[in-house]
C-alpha cells in the first residue's frame, strides 16, 4: 500500500509532461513562432565622443577591432572617439588577427569575389554567388557586391565597409560597419592608419 500515495503524484507529473510535449509539438493548434529578432544578440548602438571631434584626424587616429566583443573603436591616442558594433568573419580565422594598416581607400568599392550574376539589362539572375565556386549562367555577367567606404586591410581583400549587422559574426572575413558610421571612420583614417584586430 505504500505505492498508493505515489501513483497520483506520478499521474499528475505525467499529464503535465504530456501537455508540455503536445503544446511544443503544436498538437492543440499551430505553435506561434517567435520573431527572428528574438534570437539575435542585440548589439549596443554606436557611440561617438563628440568632445574629441576637434582633436581627431587622419594623422593621429588608429583603429582597434575586437572580434570577441564584435566592436570596433576609432581612437585618438588612448581615447575612444567612435565605439561601434561590427560583424566580422562567420568562421574563426576568416577575419585575421594581428596588426595591419589601411592599404587602400575606395568609397565605391565592389567585391571581386562575392556578388550576383546579372543579365544584359542589369536584372539579377542569381544572387549571393561566389566566383570561387559558382559559374555564370549563359547570358549573364558578374557584378560584385557593393562595399561602400571600403578600407582594405589585407592583400587578400579583407577590409572594413558598410554591411549588414545581424547581431553576430556573419561576414566572409571583412569587418562590416553600420552605414551611419562607415563614412565617419573613412573620413578620419588614411592609407597607413594602424589597425589592430584582437581576439
Amino acid at each position: 500500500m505504500r505505492f498508493a500515495g505515489i501513483y497520483p503524484t506520478l499521474g499528475i507529473a505525467l499529464l503535465a509532461w504530456l501537455g508540455a510535449q503536445e503544446a511544443s509539438a503544436g498538437i492543440f493548434g499551430p505553435k506561434k513562432m517567435a520573431p527572428a529578432s528574438q534570437y539575435l544578440r542585440k548589439q549596443e548602438p554606436p557611440k561617438i565622443n563628440k568632445s574629441l571631434e576637434p582633436q581627431i584626424n587622419a594623422e593621429n587616429s588608429h583603429l582597434i577591432v575586437s572580434l570577441g566583443r564584435q566592436r570596433a573603436f576609432l581612437m585618438v591616442g588612448e581615447e575612444v572617439y567612435i565605439d561601434t558594433p561590427i560583424s566580422s568573419g562567420k568562421h574563426a580565422g576568416m577575419t585575421p588577427q594581428g596588426r595591419f594598416s589601411v592599404l587602400e581607400k575606395d568609397p565605391d568599392h565592389r567585391s571581386n569575389i562575392y556578388g550576383d550574376f546579372v543579365d544584359a539589362r542589369g536584372r539579377t539572375v542569381r544572387a549571393g554567388v561566389s566566383l570561387k565556386v559558382d559559374a555564370a549562367p549563359s547570358g549573364t555577367h558578374y557584378q560584385g557586391a557593393p562595399m561602400r567606404w571600403f578600407m582594405r586591410l589585407t592583400d587578400g581583400g579583407v577590409g572594413m565597409h558598410i554591411g549588414i549587422l545581424p547581431g553576430y559574426a556573419a561576414s566572409h572575413g571583412c569587418v562590416r560597419l553600420p552605414a551611419e558610421i562607415a563614412k565617419l571612420i573613412y573620413d578620419k583614417v588614411k592609407v597607413g592608419t594602424p589597425v589592430t584586430i584582437e581576439p
